[in-house]
């Protein structure tokens, strides 16, 4: 992991929140998810890897979006899956 926020975190003007508080592929799968993450290039919310389904790492992967934000209320923090980069905001 980084020991400071990389460019990808530090470009980031205005963060982008979760409209709902659910994963919206397990939303349309029927799966459970345990923790979240909003994505910000789209806003889209998917579940971590710590759920069964892994979405937003999918989505990472799928879409090159590398920044999420933690949909989990109370925590605010920042990854980015492309340079492995970490912050708190």
């Amino acid at each position: 992991m980084a020991d400071k926020p990389c460019q990808h975190i530090l470009q980031l003007e205005t963060l982008v929140h979760p409209k709902k508080h659910e994963c919206e592929e397990c939303v349309k799968t029927g799966g459970t998810w345990l923790h979240l993450r909003t994505c910000q290039t789209c806003g889209g919310t998917f579940c971590c890897d710590s759920s069964p389904s892994r979405h937003m790492t999918a989505h990472f992967h799928a879409t090159g979006h590398p920044v999420v934000i933690s949909a989990e209320p109370g925590e605010r923090w920042i990854w980015c899956y492309e340079d492995q980069s970490f912050a708190e905001y």
